[in-house]
């Protein structure tokens, strides 16, 4: 199993509390399944196994996480979750992702 592969079921795991609220489901993103609210994406998995949540700015950099980087440009409301923080972590910051762009997202 690659890293990406570990990362996703890792975000299967605490996927059930998510997908039992309203609008919540799986979709698509960067080339990866993630969790969406109406659509849009707050979580998924990357290739390197992290989690990368949809955060206000000043919320990753509150939770001490990186800005996720794509095509050398810093996506400054996604960070990175390393896999390593474990599951408990990841299930916090998911939880806060998913209150974040449901607020946001009509």
């Amino acid at each position: 199993m690659d890293d990406r592969a570990h990362g996703r079921e890792r975000l299967d795991e605490i996927a059930p509390d998510l997908l039992a609220k309203p609008d919540v489901a799986f979709g698509r993103m960067f080339s990866s399944d993630g969790l969406s609210v109406r659509g849009k994406i707050f979580a998924f998995a990357a290739n390197d196994g992290s989690l990368v949540v949809k955060l206000p700015a000043e919320r990753v950099h509150e939770l001490g996480l990186d800005n996720m980087v794509m095509g050398g440009r810093t996506m400054r409301e996604w960070a990175k979750v390393p896999f390593a923080d474990g599951i408990e972590r990841w299930r916090a910051v998911v939880d806060d992702a998913y209150a974040f762009v449901d607020s946001i997202t009509p």
